[in-house]
């Protein structure tokens, strides 16, 4: 699963400044996932009455969790997010490149270990790129991401917010290195009419993944994306 969260804040409730961990929380749970791929979370920022939402969503889904902070923000941290129902281990952050634009944020990608069976790993990843109208940053980014996932010799998942729809140069990028979990993927954003699509879930090219199926969930209250979830198949 892959959900941008917008530090649970429900659109309809942006100018209160209403925070809503329970509705973000409430959404995952009703999907079950294994593994879930967070993006705008934050931690112990006054906006969001300093509470450390990626701690509160791990405690309400009982899931483990990884937190990889991206920026400052607001007295406290802002970034990514990794949840999952098994183990987690090796976990580490990266830094993705960014011009010097005054208006490009620093963007992360988070890794993890995760034992999904006794003796059984894979790697999982989720990540946020750059949100500006031109590409110069997400490019960087993806080629930051294929070359820091070259040499993985688990097999690897990776899901987020790529800020970039089916067709960019971005996702064709991405597309050489990995495989999506859907080919004419269903539209993610705005929650009301959505019209494109920039969230989404794949693998490593060659990995002994096979993709069951692909949804974009209609939940449209809790965040201003629609979360996506896949269920996808180990190989033995």
């Amino acid at each position: 699963m892959s959900y941008n969260i917008h530090h649970c804040n429900p659109p309809t409730k942006e100018k209160e400044g209403t925070i809503d961990v329970n509705a973000i929380a409430k959404a995952i749970s009703l999907q079950h996932p294994d593994l879930v791929a967070l993006q705008e979370v934050d931690v112990n920022t006054k906006r969001s009455g300093n509470i450390n939402q990626a701690v509160l969503l791990a405690q309400k889904l009982k899931m483990n969790f990884y937190f990889a902070k991206a920026i400052d923000h607001d007295g406290g941290d802002y970034g990514v997010a990794i949840l999952s129902r098994f183990p987690l281990s090796a976990q580490k952050t990266y830094k993705l490149p960014k011009n010097n634009s005054a208006r490009a944020e620093q963007r992360v990608f988070a890794i993890a270990t995760v034992e999904i069976a006794n003796g059984k790993f894979i790697r999982f990843a989720s990540t946020h790129l750059d949100a500006e109208r031109a590409e110069e940053n997400r490019i960087m980014q993806v080629k930051e991401i294929v070359k820091l996932t070259a040499a993985e010799t688990l097999p690897l998942l990776i899901a987020g917010d790529l800020n970039a729809e089916p067709g960019s140069e971005t996702i064709k990028l991405f597309d050489a290195a990995f495989t999506r979990s859907c080919g004419n993927c269903g539209f993610t954003i705005p929650v009301i009419n959505p019209k494109t699509t920039i969230d989404h879930i794949a693998f490593k090219k060659g990995n002994p993944f096979n993709v069951i199926y692909h949804e974009v969930v209609k939940e449209r209250y809790a965040s201003d994306h629609l979360p996506i979830l896949s269920v996808i198949d180990l190989k033995d």
